[in-house]
């Protein structure tokens, strides 16, 4: 099961205070018309409400009990919630006569015969109405939470394997749980994308990406609620840190000098210049969002225009919504437009080429995630060689990303798209850009262009984390900027910062000493309303350094022996990570960009913003915030630095 003892705190909470109510209104009910059952099918009447108020009696007392007992305790010491099950099952065998009763009322209201008061009909039909309801969700709910994986996933490389079995049954044993985890792990995902035509292309990424969550979560005994109680903790204990003072070395390292401040300057100006670019290529989606109540209107005139000729256009664009919203956006002309590609499958995203008159360049503009299909590009996260004739720093990249761009690449080359713009404007420079996904693809196309077109230069915008080797990393710091804003989630998404997120959530979760139910609590308050970071009580309280190199017997419970998380618990220090998940980096030289106020509003207007020259070991470990998720967004990079390239403006001109 996909649920843990102290998970049902909550809802049993939420059911015993509805229930109550719904008794009192049933017992009012039988209470003014005792005595009034004398109409036809009344008999059944008195029964059915005698027989639903002890029931609902029962039940109520089956949920408090429920509610204490799993209140007790930590996330990790269960002990105090072995109680649990007998009163779980207790409640669960309450739904027999509760559905049998709901087909007797059911039967009741439908009988022709009954001659009662209105009032008593209406009631009663409620009554069953939310009978069927609970009955309902209750079986949705278990099929959700039904984990097809089972007791398999404590096979995982466990030691009475090595004791029970021969080496070559222990084998073929874990052989069969990988791949039964693999299978269910498909499953989920075809059934996630079941809306979108299906190919071998898609095949192939299905089974690559099962096997992706198969391994990272195949060695964790941890449900969501024991994820979304460690986020938490992870929050405030990251807050805390923060809010210390840092040390004068630090502070010193981190002020560049006048050269490096000048040269930041000019790329935080051309970087907004593009941004415009890299956003435009969302189409229509990004024009209505950031114009939600005159985007259509501006629009029509253009949705009902001829589509240009002069463009080269490929894909699917209903009523021109999608050129129209990137002309808005770029302020272009119609003419400006080499080609532009709608065309949007799995590994095959949308770009644009365009000539920039202002900056003098041929821009390539790549789009980033809008579509299942894109999801699957990004979660297609295996490592592949990059291979390039003259490129001496071949390294890992990320697979999915890779092969986007190499289909954008047999695109410019091969259609010979790039020597018509060249031919148009052979003067003008080469610049590719992109956000998010489309910064991934922008990075990984502009090194297979650099051989060809030497003075190329990307502008990638909050591009993935897990994205290039370290030579390869190193290799484009001579001609991709990488922007990324705050604490960006997906800046810092990589394969071993999310096993490192992996041990940290474990080592809080297993070492409060708080039950879960309150930390959720505190949590969702502090999320919202702010206030002072709680400091939860824990087990590493007290311990000395030695000690807390060594996992605890709580962390242990909550990982499978063996795993590599499980073995990397051992080691406290986030530059060593499971081999089987090489290091990648964001591309380039990388500009990051910070609030100056800690403030914790999302929505505010008045909002100042720093940038820096940064290293690519800044974004080694997740950030948990609540702008995690707001700080990738396209319109608030482009918010930030429109306002760090309006703050320095004059100096450039200067």
């Amino acid at each position: 099961w996909s649920l843990c003892s102290a998970r049902f705190s909550l809802p049993a909470v939420t059911s015993v205070v509805s229930l109550p109510r719904r008794w009192i209104g049933i017992l009012a009910l039988y209470t003014v018309h005792k005595g009034q059952f004398s109409c036809p099918g009344g008999g059944l009447l008195h029964s059915y409400l005698l027989v639903l108020l002890v029931l609902l009696a029962s039940i109520i007392c089956a949920l408090s009990a429920l509610v204490y007992v799993s209140m007790q305790g930590t996330i990790s010491n269960p002990g105090p919630r072995k109680s649990l099950p007998k009163l779980l099952y207790t409640r669960l065998l309450l739904y027999l006569p509760e559905f049998i009763w709901a087909v007797v009322g059911a039967v009741w209201v439908s009988d022709s015969s009954v001659r009662c008061e209105k009032t008593v009909i209406n009631v009663i039909i409620g009554t069953v109405i939310a009978s069927w309801v609970i009955i309902i969700f209750t079986i949705i709910g278990v099929v959700i939470v039904f984990d097809p994986l089972g007791g398999k996933k404590t096979f995982y490389l466990t030691d009475s394997l090595n004791r029970n079995l021969e080496s070559s049954q222990s084998g073929q044993l874990l052989y069969n749980v990988k791949n039964t985890a693999t299978r269910v792990w498909e499953k989920r995902i075809r059934l996630l994308c079941c809306c979108i035509v299906q190919d071998d292309d898609h095949r192939v990424a299905f089974t690559s990406i099962a096997e992706l969550f198969r391994t990272y979560f195949s060695d964790t005994d941890l449900v969501p609620s024991d994820i979304a109680a460690g986020l938490t903790l992870l929050h405030q204990e990251q807050d805390k840190m923060e809010s210390c003072p840092k040390e004068p070395e630090e502070v010193l390292c981190h002020s560049p000098s006048s050269l490096v401040t000048d040269d930041l300057d000019i790329e935080l100006e051309n970087a907004a210049h593009y941004m415009l670019f890299a956003a435009a290529a969302y189409g229509w989606p990004y024009y209505i969002y950031t114009n939600p109540f005159t985007a259509l209107c501006k629009l029509n005139g253009d949705c009902c225009g001829n589509r240009p000729t002069d463009s080269d256009i490929t894909g699917s664009d209903r009523h021109n919504f999608h050129f129209g919203s990137i002309l808005k956006i770029t302020g272009l002309q119609y003419r400006d437009f080499i080609h532009i590609s709608f065309h949007n499958k799995i590994y095959e995203i949308p770009f644009f080429v365009a000539l920039d008159h202002k900056k003098e360049a041929i821009v390539v503009a790549v789009r980033g995630t809008l579509s299942f299909e894109d999801i699957l590009t990004d979660l297609s996260a295996d490592c592949e060689d990059l291979t390039l004739e003259d490129v001496l720093e071949n390294g890992f990249v990320h697979k999915g990303i890779t092969q986007a761009a190499s289909y954008i690449y047999r695109k410019l080359i091969n259609d010979g798209i790039l020597n018509q713009a060249f031919t148009i404007a052979p003067e003008y420079k080469l610049v590719v850009v992109g956000h998010s996904l489309g910064g991934g693809t922008a990075s990984i196309l502009a090194i297979m262009l650099r051989n060809s077109f030497p003075t190329l230069r990307c502008y990638a915008f909050s591009p993935p984390g897990g994205l290039l080797s370290k030579s390869l990393a190193d290799y484009t710091k001579h001609f991709i900027v990488s922007v990324i804003v705050g604490k960006d989630l997906v800046a810092r998404l990589s394969m071993p910062n999310m096993e490192d997120l992996k041990r940290r959530i474990v080592r809080i979760v297993a070492n409060c000493n708080r039950p879960k139910y309150q930390i959720l609590l505190r949590g969702c308050w502090y999320e919202v309303f702010g206030g002072d970071p709680d400091n939860f009580p824990t087990e590493l309280d007290g311990r000395n350094q030695d000690a807390l190199t060594q996992p605890l017997l709580a962390e242990e419970s909550l990982m499978v022996h063996r795993s590599p998380s499980y073995n990397a618990l051992e080691d406290e220090s986030h530059s060593n990570s499971p081999p089987q998940y090489p290091h990648l980096y964001l591309p380039g030289k990388i500009i990051h960009i910070v609030e100056e106020s800690n403030s914790r509003r999302l929505c505010s207007s008045d909002i100042k913003y720093t940038a820096r020259w940064s290293n690519e070991t800044v974004f080694s470990s997740i950030l948990i915030s609540p702008k995690m998720i707001t700080d990738h967004m396209p319109d608030v990079v482009l918010k930030a630095l429109n306002s760090l390239s309006q703050e320095h403006g004059p100096c450039i001109s200067c």
